[in-house]
């Protein structure tokens, strides 16, 4: 059975540049079935804020045959000792919803209980050009309802240029999560993100997009100095 990993890593520009020109392949690592390999930003940050444009956080999400496949990597390649050091976590595939190219995504959905589990949604959409300013306008304010949440322990989106953009949340509990999504959340402005769908129905933001929800198997590391995540109950500060 195939695994997701979903890392976070600082790294000098140069470095940064170097994985964005040059990430991992599947082609060159073994076990590997893809990856994207993406530019961190703060969800909800302005238009041309440096967070934005480019980010030395670097976010690489990745799907693998098997557990061997992994260790092989953060034990053996040169950047894969980098990934083992920094936070990331295991995951094990849920459902869902929309497509995406790349990632082999399994046909069967698995419903562990959610009810008092911490859950992970990631988003990929491959983005229109000219729809660009009108998925901003609709978007943003959605980001902002994610970062605010009162049911996330951690979430941001990244970028890979020309046209990749993703979110990534970890919510306390799937009811909190989905609460979100239908504009139910005690939150101000509780239905950004419903009104935000009926306009993507109305005319589509993307060529590819979709929503994958996670099951978390284990975390590892510290991220801006803080860890645990997605122990149950954690509570932002």
């Amino acid at each position: 059975m195939s695994i997701f990993t979903y890392h976070l890593i600082k790294l000098p520009i140069i470095q940064v540049f170097k994985n964005m020109i040059f990430p991992i392949n599947s082609n060159k690592i073994e076990g590997l079935i893809y990856a994207e390999t993406m530019s961190a930003m703060i969800l909800g940050s302005a238009i041309f804020s440096k967070s934005r444009i480019f980010s030395r956080e670097v976010v690489v999400f990745a799907q693998w045959e098997n557990e061997k496949a992994l260790a092989d990597f953060l034990s053996t390649h040169s950047f894969g000792k980098k990934l083992n050091k920094s936070w990331f976590l295991k995951l094990q595939f849920v459902r869902q919803w929309g497509n995406i190219s790349g990632f082999h995504i399994p046909e069967t959905s698995n419903q562990p209980n959610t009810e008092i589990n911490p859950v992970v949604a990631i988003t990929l959409a491959r983005m229109k050009f000219l729809q660009i300013p009108r998925f901003i306008r609709w978007g943003r304010p959605v980001e902002k309802l994610v970062r605010d949440h009162s049911g996330t322990t951690l979430s941001l989106a990244s970028i890979r240029y020309p046209n990749l953009v993703s979110t990534f949340s970890i919510w306390k509990t799937q009811k909190e999560m989905t609460d979100m999504v239908y504009g139910h959340s005690n939150m101000p402005k509780p239905k950004r993100h419903i009104d935000a769908m009926k306009e993507r129905n109305k005319k589509d933001f993307h060529y590819e997009f979709t929503t994958l929800r996670f099951k978390v198997l284990s975390e590892f590391g510290e991220w801006n100095g803080k860890s645990n995540f997605t122990v149950i109950n954690t509570t932002k500060e």
